[in-house]
């Protein structure tokens, strides 16, 4: 019966063991992804409606891919591009230089909802003035009206959620 209870025992101590260093790993692993596709709708929804409200790109449908259709709806900047009230409408924007640092964040797998801080620059913009726009910005804003205005640098605070397994930014707000 002694030995029995020490196999027994032995058993039940190794197979707890075992369960830990599993559930353990399946925790890291699904952090590890929904950590990276965070990152990857944040830094590529961002750079890609920098890129719309400075005229880059005209389809802010593919917008939809990163974003809910409310916080679309709802952000000025977006409300403003490919108008005359956006300040990059009379420049033709060829690139940008796109930086986004990201804050802490922890999501559990089980979780449907991450909330995370994040500063968004972007210090290089190539692009000129419009031709038939050229005269009349530089005797605007003079010499420096030749190239886009800088891009002001923002903190945002992020709601994230998930719908049908995939992430999308439910909204900004400034900081």
């Amino acid at each position: 019966m002694k030995y029995l209870r020490r196999v027994v025992w032995y058993a039940v101590t190794r197979l707890l063991v075992l369960c830990l260093v599993l559930g353990l790993v399946i925790t890291a692993f699904y952090y590890g992804m929904n950590l990276a596709n965070i990152q990857i709708i944040l830094k590529d929804g961002m750079a890609n409606r920098a890129k719309v409200i400075m005229g880059m790109s005209s389809d802010a449908g593919e917008l939809t891919r990163y974003f809910q259709q409310a916080c679309l709806e709802g952000d000025a900047e977006l409300a403003k591009a490919g108008t005359d009230a956006s300040p990059y409408a009379d420049y033709n924007v060829r690139g940008i230089d796109h930086r986004l640092e990201l804050g802490f964040l922890w999501v559990w797998p089980w979780e449907t909802t991450a909330r995370v801080n994040i500063h968004e620059s972007i210090p290089r913009i190539d692009g000129r003035v419009k031709g038939l726009k050229a005269d009349e910005v530089v005797a605007a804003l003079g010499e420096r009206g030749l190239y886009p205005p800088d891009w002001p640098e923002a903190s945002y605070r992020v709601l994230l959620i998930q719908e049908n397994g995939q992430w999308k930014i439910k909204s900004l707000v400034l900081q």
